[in-house]
């Protein structure tokens, strides 16, 4: 098979090479892939991954032969997926409990953007319980985590306050955002569940917009910068605040449920996806320039030939 690995030699560490195809364990279904989208998570290892490599997680296709445990979609189902990696491939072995049907409403490229982006809001979301009724503050929220965050907290009934540069204000209130500021420190709290990916000072104006008794999600930081905290910070007036960390690794199984969740959404109409660009995975470089230099808003999605 095809596959897109680690080159030390070649234009963005990335070369296109015959490789050896996948042995699948019982619970493993073969899916032939059809479309990958891009996620910044990427961007960071392929510097230090080792050559020969294969990078890749949010997958969509076809099941190719179906799990020999019987568990799972059939052979020829149209699926989506998140792997840990190899999915910038033309076959990947995927765990069952790891793939979704992807609805007849629903396009490939629609259906790619979910693995990553959809599963890592909506469990962030979740560690703020039921969300009806509550204050939700969204860091930056233009990106494609923070643009299913609006969506899902505003279907699960919160109130939304979103922080993004002006540009994108208008298309986030369009998403359900209920206000949208250019600034964290023009966000009116108290907030009771704040989903914080900047980090640096707006992690620290995060904690001093927090409810007693909310919590603070981070799962990024692309500011880059360090954050010092103290106990301090959380009192007066944050009492039993919680600090949680999130990565989607160590969230919990039921992946494909959530995907399969996701994907109803968008069946429905209830769930907006964007897919900024579509290109042929050998242009894999125009789609990764266009994501270091933060030029669209949504998801690149590589098509495999």
């Amino acid at each position: 098979m095809l596959a897109l690995t680690i080159s030390s030699t070649s234009p963005n560490r990335l070369k296109l090479i015959e490789a050896d195809g996948p042995n699948c364990n019982p619970n493993e279904a073969l899916v032939r892939v059809h479309s990958t989208s891009l996620n910044r998570g990427e961007l960071r290892l392929l510097p230090i991954r080792p050559d020969g490599w294969i990078p890749g997680q949010d997958i969509v296709g076809f099941v190719e032969r179906a799990a020999a445990d019987g568990s799972g979609p059939a052979a020829g189902m149209r699926v989506a997926a998140l792997v840990d990696q190899a999915g910038w491939a033309e076959h990947v072995a995927v765990p069952t409990d790891r793939l979704a049907v992807i609805p007849d409403a629903v396009s490939f490229a629609s259906a790619a953007t979910l693995p990553v982006a959809g599963t890592t809001a909506l469990r962030t979301l979740r560690h703020g319980g039921n969300l009806a009724g509550q204050r939700v503050l969204i860091t930056g929220a233009s990106g494609a985590v923070g643009r299913f965050q609006i969506q899902i907290a505003r279907e699960q009934g919160a109130s939304v306050t979103a922080i993004a540069s002006a540009r994108h204000h208008d298309d986030l209130r369009n998403l359900g955002a209920g206000q949208v500021v250019e600034s964290i420190d023009l966000a009116e709290g108290p907030f009771s569940l704040i989903t914080e990916s900047v980090g640096g000072k707006s992690l620290a104006a995060a904690i001093e917009r927090v409810a007693p008794g909310g919590t603070i999600v981070m799962f990024g930081s692309s500011s880059g910068e360090l954050t010092p905290i103290g106990f301090r910070q959380f009192v007066p007036g944050h009492e039993g605040a919680k600090l949680q960390t999130f990565a989607y690794y160590t969230s919990g199984s039921a992946i494909g449920a959530d995907i399969a969740w996701l994907l109803d959404l968008v069946a429905a109409g209830r769930l907006e996806t964007r897919v900024a660009m579509t290109v042929p995975w050998a242009d894999i470089g125009q789609a990764l320039d266009a994501l270091r230099q933060r030029s669209f808003s949504g998801k690149a999605v590589l098509t495999v030939a």
